[in-house]
């Protein structure tokens, strides 16, 4: 099976490796610890810090896999080759909503990276797909749950 490039901005990239590295060593030992007190307090089948921890662990353990996959097919992005010509991960675009005259800036990042709260969209979110390759002065038009929006693109930068 062949594995799907991931790309990353560095940031991004530095996000993974710390949430990596927290995990593996601080959140092991503590769920280690948490399961070793719940043994000591005797028959496991029904002692539900047992289970919880044994939960969270698989939780964790689940976590590392991905990101350690998500690290071995990472493709770092590099500022030098974030385009200010046209819409690209790692671009970050002003984009004014054509029905509310309202202008909104966006970050886009892969899919590994996205944050909508804090306005960094997918490049394969809905909105991300749209504004990806156009260029500034270019209006899109979005299909989005509730029908579709306009954007006009005023500003892309890095």
């Amino acid at each position: 099976m062949v594995q799907k490039e991931i790309v990353l901005t560095l940031a991004g990239l530095e996000k993974l490796e710390e949430e990596l590295e927290l995990l593996k060593t601080k959140k092991r030992r503590e769920i280690a610890e948490r399961i070793k007190q719940a043994i000591a307090f005797g028959d496991i089948t029904e002692n539900s810090e047992y289970d919880e921890a044994k939960k969270e662990q698989a939780f964790v353990e689940g976590r590392i896999g991905t990101i350690e996959n998500l690290l071995k097919n990472a493709k770092v992005i590099d500022d030098d080759d974030i385009s200010v010509e046209v819409v690209s991960i790692g671009s970050v675009v002003t984009v004014k909503d054509m029905a509310f005259d309202e202008t909104v800036e966006y970050k886009i990042v892969s899919s590994a990276e996205a944050d909508p709260l804090r306005l960094k969209i997918s490049n394969e979110s809905p909105v991300g797909k749209a504004l990806m390759g156009r260029k500034v002065g270019d209006v899109v038009e979005i299909q989005v749950p509730d029908g579709s929006i306009q954007f006009q693109i005023t500003e892309i930068k890095k």
